[in-house]
């Protein structure tokens, strides 16, 4: 049976997407970029977009039942592959060992103009 993962604010719904489908125990998270909770990309460059877009995802992570150490495979986009050491930074802040499998590409553009990252995931749901 397929589960909805809903946040708050969810700025998914607009546009006929899932913030997240939970399958048994596994968790498929939809591409989490650096927009806030009013749904603008913030401010401050690739790295404070890196760091919102991860807090994002831990966010739609934990409404899943899930958390970033339970990830094990992510797909990181990025508009610019200059930022690849930025993202390995991200990466050592934000996921612990063992890393997640990973995927980084490099996309002429993302859903809005202002974005330079997007990451999705798959996670383990640990059963209590």
């Amino acid at each position: 049976m397929l589960e909805r993962v809903v946040t708050e604010p969810d700025n998914y719904a607009p546009f006929l997407l899932s913030q997240g489908i939970r399958y048994g125990n596994l968790l498929f998270i939809s591409g989490q970029a650096g927009a806030a909770d009013n749904g603008r990309i913030v401010e401050g460059g690739f790295r404070a977009q890196g760091e919102q877009a991860f807090a994002n995802l831990r966010r739609a992570l934990e409404a899943g039942g899930s958390s970033l150490k339970d990830v094990v495979k992510v797909t990181i986009f990025v508009t610019d592959m200059s930022h690849f050491k930025d993202v390995v930074e991200l990466r050592r802040q934000f996921f612990s060992e063992p890393y997640p499998a990973d995927t980084i590409a490099e996309v002429k553009a993302l859903y809005d103009p202002a974005a330079m990252i997007e990451i999705e995931a798959i996670a383990a749901v640990r059963t209590p």
